[in-house]
């Protein structure tokens, strides 16, 4: 190959990379791929939940999609976006680690608003699994249903966080409980943990969310997958 062709061929390439760098250069566009990692959404429920309007998050989701990161489908008069691939986590979880070991303001940002985590009993997900092969622990998945339905860690109850209070009385109280959510910065499962306590339970969060069980190859459960026409490519 020629210098000039080599040296072409070299630009041409790593600007399409650039391409996914800039499509997850946004803090909006970071929370929804978090938020699809979840589950197939909404563009309407998308906005709510990142507190976007309807027109920002389609943007956002157009981005996104333009760089290969989501597919969209059209269902009536809605357009529903999920992950591409289970690789836009992976890219998702890569970012975050470098984050949490390169940017102390992090480490600030996290220590500010989940100043009384530290408090909360943590196990881990090799501990959690053990636990549960051993029966030691009943664990319950706080997050939305429409969640859960997606995808749980395998034994888990789908409590959200909004019913836990009225639910107590299904939850045993011969064993501890683990609640988990969406990953480590969602706090869904710190407000669980809490309200278990308060009414005399012995609680615990995991330190990894639904997503990050599933990536390390952990055991789940998922519904079947709804047949969908993709939307553009």
């Amino acid at each position: 190959m020629q210098p000039r062709a080599k040296r072409e061929f070299k630009d041409s390439l790593f600007e399409q990379f650039a391409r996914i760098g800039r499509a997850v250069g946004n803090g909006h566009r970071i929370e929804l791929l978090d938020l699809l990692a979840q589950a197939e959404r909404s563009v309407d429920d998308l906005a709510d939940l990142a507190g976007l309007s309807l027109a920002n998050a389609s943007q956002h989701l157009q981005v996104l999609r333009q760089a290969g990161l989501v597919i969209a489908r059209r269902e009536g008069g809605r357009v529903y976006y999920r992950l591409s691939g289970s690789e836009v986590f992976t890219l998702w979880q890569a970012l975050r680690s470098a984050g949490e070991a390169r940017l102390a303001e992090i480490d600030r940002v996290v220590s500010t608003y989940l100043s009384d985590r530290e408090r909360l009993e943590q196990v881990g997900p090799d501990e959690l699994r053990r636990r549960l092969e051993a029966g030691e622990v009943t664990l319950i998945d706080v997050r939305p249903l429409v969640e859960s339905r997606h995808g749980r860690i395998a034994g888990a109850i789908p409590i959200p966080a909004d019913e836990l209070s009225r639910r107590l009385e299904e939850l045993p109280r011969d064993r501890p409980i683990v609640a988990y959510c969406r990953g480590p910065y969602c706090v869904y499962a710190d407000e669980a943990v809490r309200l278990l306590l308060q009414h005399g339970f012995k609680a615990s969060r995991l330190t990894v969310g639904f997503p990050d069980w599933q990536a390390a190859g952990h055991p789940t459960e998922h519904q079947p997958e709804q047949s969908a026409t993709a939307v553009g490519s």
